[in-house]
């Protein structure tokens, strides 16, 4: 009797699954954003690394290019790669949720990378 009494008195906080879905829309937007200006600074430590270009930077992509094309490339792998990650709630009202939390786990690794390749000559 006691610990029903403690149950009522202590309801547990119910969350919908569009609840779950939402946070987990929150939590991709504030990766997104995180990467987005990681991106920026990286971008713009690459356009350093180009106005003094190495001797043989005469081949190949200048840093630029070579990030704006290793970017592009992700957003496609990311986004294809959640869509399968995802497929394991198929049809189910969970679906979008995997979906979008495979793309915040992604996104806060793009972030590591793209930080990472701001190194220090």
């Amino acid at each position: 009797m006691i610990l029903f009494a403690l149950a009522l008195a202590a309801p547990a906080p119910a969350q919908t699954q569009a609840d779950l879905t939402a946070q987990a829309g929150g939590d991709w937007k504030r990766a997104d954003m995180a990467m987005n200006a990681q991106y920026r600074a990286t971008m713009a430590f690459m356009k350093t690394m180009d106005a003094h270009p190495a001797p043989d930077a005469k081949r190949g992509p200048t840093y630029q290019q070579a990030l704006l094309a290793s970017q592009r490339a992700w957003l496609a792998f990311r986004d294809a790669q959640c869509v399968i990650d995802s497929y394991g709630y198929r049809g189910g009202s969970a679906e979008p949720m995997e979906q979008l939390a495979c793309m915040a786990t992604l996104t806060r690794q793009r972030t590591k990378q793209l930080k990472d390749l701001v190194w220090q000559r």
